[in-house]
Protein backbone atom coordinates (compact mmCIF):
# COMPACT_ATOMS: atom_id res chain seq x y z
CA UNK A 1 0.00 0.00 0.00
CA UNK A 2 2.81 2.40 0.90
CA UNK A 3 4.60 1.85 -2.43
CA UNK A 4 1.37 2.50 -4.34
CA UNK A 5 0.74 5.65 -2.29
CA UNK A 6 4.28 6.90 -2.89
CA UNK A 7 3.92 6.27 -6.61
CA UNK A 8 0.61 8.16 -6.64
CA UNK A 9 2.14 11.08 -4.70
CA UNK A 10 4.91 11.38 -7.29
CA UNK A 11 2.34 11.30 -10.10
CA UNK A 12 0.24 13.94 -8.36
CA UNK A 13 3.05 16.41 -7.72
CA UNK A 14 4.30 16.01 -11.28
CA UNK A 15 0.89 16.78 -12.76
CA UNK A 16 -0.47 19.32 -10.25
CA UNK A 17 0.83 22.40 -8.44
CA UNK A 18 0.45 21.23 -4.83
CA UNK A 19 1.41 23.81 -2.21
CA UNK A 20 0.37 22.24 1.11
CA UNK A 21 0.12 18.90 2.83
CA UNK A 22 -3.62 19.47 3.10
CA UNK A 23 -3.88 19.85 -0.70
CA UNK A 24 -1.87 16.66 -1.14
CA UNK A 25 -4.12 14.89 1.36
CA UNK A 26 -7.21 15.99 -0.62
CA UNK A 27 -5.71 14.78 -3.91
CA UNK A 28 -4.84 11.44 -2.31
CA UNK A 29 -8.37 11.11 -0.89
CA UNK A 30 -9.82 11.69 -4.38
CA UNK A 31 -7.52 8.91 -5.60
CA UNK A 32 -8.69 6.40 -2.99
CA UNK A 33 -6.07 6.92 -0.27
CA UNK A 34 -7.31 7.90 3.18
CA UNK A 35 -4.23 9.15 5.05
CA UNK A 36 -3.52 11.38 8.00
CA UNK A 37 -1.40 14.52 7.95
CA UNK A 38 1.28 12.63 9.92
CA UNK A 39 1.43 9.95 7.21
CA UNK A 40 1.74 12.59 4.50
CA UNK A 41 4.51 14.28 6.46
CA UNK A 42 6.42 10.97 6.68
CA UNK A 43 5.82 10.28 2.97
CA UNK A 44 7.21 13.70 2.04
CA UNK A 45 10.30 13.02 4.12
CA UNK A 46 10.79 9.49 2.74
CA UNK A 47 10.33 10.66 -0.86
CA UNK A 48 12.69 13.58 -0.17
CA UNK A 49 10.25 16.05 -1.66
CA UNK A 50 11.18 19.71 -1.63
CA UNK A 51 9.31 22.93 -2.21
CA UNK A 52 10.37 25.01 -5.16
CA UNK A 53 9.18 28.16 -6.82
CA UNK A 54 6.81 27.45 -9.70
CA UNK A 55 6.50 29.52 -12.85
CA UNK A 56 3.49 31.32 -11.36
CA UNK A 57 5.33 32.34 -8.18
CA UNK A 58 3.92 29.70 -5.83
CA UNK A 59 6.00 27.24 -3.79
CA UNK A 60 4.98 23.73 -4.72
CA UNK A 61 6.13 20.21 -3.87
CA UNK A 62 8.71 18.73 -6.22
CA UNK A 63 11.21 15.88 -6.42
CA UNK A 64 13.92 18.46 -7.01
CA UNK A 65 14.99 16.79 -10.25
CA UNK A 66 14.89 18.89 -13.35
CA UNK A 67 14.81 18.17 -17.03
CA UNK A 68 17.46 19.79 -19.18
CA UNK A 69 14.99 22.39 -20.49
CA UNK A 70 13.89 23.34 -16.95
CA UNK A 71 17.46 23.86 -15.80
CA UNK A 72 18.39 25.86 -18.89
CA UNK A 73 15.43 28.19 -18.35
CA UNK A 74 16.14 28.65 -14.65
CA UNK A 75 19.90 28.96 -14.83
CA UNK A 76 19.73 31.90 -17.23
CA UNK A 77 21.95 30.37 -19.85
CA UNK A 78 24.81 29.40 -17.54
CA UNK A 79 25.83 26.76 -20.07
CA UNK A 80 26.10 29.19 -22.99
CA UNK A 81 27.76 31.82 -20.81
CA UNK A 82 30.32 29.44 -19.29
CA UNK A 83 31.17 26.52 -21.59
CA UNK A 84 33.96 26.81 -24.12
CA UNK A 85 33.77 23.29 -25.60
CA UNK A 86 32.52 19.76 -24.95
CA UNK A 87 34.13 16.51 -26.08
CA UNK A 88 34.24 12.88 -25.00
CA UNK A 89 36.70 9.98 -24.91
CA UNK A 90 35.32 6.53 -24.26
CA UNK A 91 32.76 6.92 -21.44
CA UNK A 92 34.07 10.25 -20.09
CA UNK A 93 32.94 13.69 -21.21
CA UNK A 94 35.27 16.65 -20.79
CA UNK A 95 33.69 20.09 -20.56
CA UNK A 96 36.03 23.08 -20.78
CA UNK A 97 34.70 26.28 -19.20
CA UNK A 98 35.86 29.83 -18.74
CA UNK A 99 38.08 30.14 -15.63
CA UNK A 100 36.09 29.95 -12.39
CA UNK A 101 32.87 28.74 -14.03
CA UNK A 102 33.19 24.94 -13.89
CA UNK A 103 31.73 24.53 -10.39
CA UNK A 104 28.56 26.45 -11.33
CA UNK A 105 28.10 24.47 -14.54
CA UNK A 106 28.80 21.20 -12.73
CA UNK A 107 26.21 22.06 -10.09
CA UNK A 108 23.65 22.71 -12.84
CA UNK A 109 24.49 19.40 -14.52
CA UNK A 110 24.21 17.55 -11.19
CA UNK A 111 20.74 19.00 -10.61
CA UNK A 112 19.52 17.53 -13.89
CA UNK A 113 18.27 14.00 -14.46
CA UNK A 114 20.71 12.86 -17.19
CA UNK A 115 20.23 9.26 -18.28
CA UNK A 116 23.49 7.34 -18.22
CA UNK A 117 25.47 9.79 -16.08
CA UNK A 118 27.24 8.15 -13.14
CA UNK A 119 28.77 11.28 -11.64
CA UNK A 120 30.68 14.50 -12.18
CA UNK A 121 33.79 16.20 -10.88
CA UNK A 122 34.92 19.75 -11.50
CA UNK A 123 37.92 21.94 -11.08
CA UNK A 124 38.24 25.63 -11.85
CA UNK A 125 37.70 25.42 -15.60
CA UNK A 126 37.20 21.73 -16.39
CA UNK A 127 34.44 19.21 -15.69
CA UNK A 128 34.62 15.46 -16.16
CA UNK A 129 31.32 13.63 -16.54
CA UNK A 130 31.54 9.87 -16.06
CA UNK A 131 28.94 8.04 -18.13
CA UNK A 132 27.92 4.37 -17.95
CA UNK A 133 28.98 3.67 -21.53
CA UNK A 134 30.64 5.31 -24.48
CA UNK A 135 27.22 5.60 -26.14
CA UNK A 136 25.85 7.55 -23.16
CA UNK A 137 28.90 9.83 -23.31
CA UNK A 138 28.24 10.47 -26.99
CA UNK A 139 24.56 11.23 -26.32
CA UNK A 140 25.41 13.53 -23.40
CA UNK A 141 27.94 15.40 -25.57
CA UNK A 142 25.44 15.79 -28.42
CA UNK A 143 22.77 17.05 -25.99
CA UNK A 144 25.16 19.60 -24.49
CA UNK A 145 26.13 20.78 -27.99
CA UNK A 146 22.43 21.16 -28.86
CA UNK A 147 21.89 23.22 -25.70
CA UNK A 148 24.85 25.43 -26.56
CA UNK A 149 23.70 25.93 -30.16
CA UNK A 150 20.16 26.79 -29.08
CA UNK A 151 21.39 29.36 -26.55
CA UNK A 152 23.96 30.84 -28.97
CA UNK A 153 21.46 31.53 -31.78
Amino acid sequence: MKKRRHARILELINSNDIETQEELQNFLYKNGFEVTQATISRDIKELRLVKELSDNGRYIYSTGKKSASDVIKRRGGIFADSIVRVDFALNTVCIKCFPGMAVAVCTAIDSMDWTGVVGTISGDDTIFVLCKTEEFAKIFTMNMEKILNVKNT
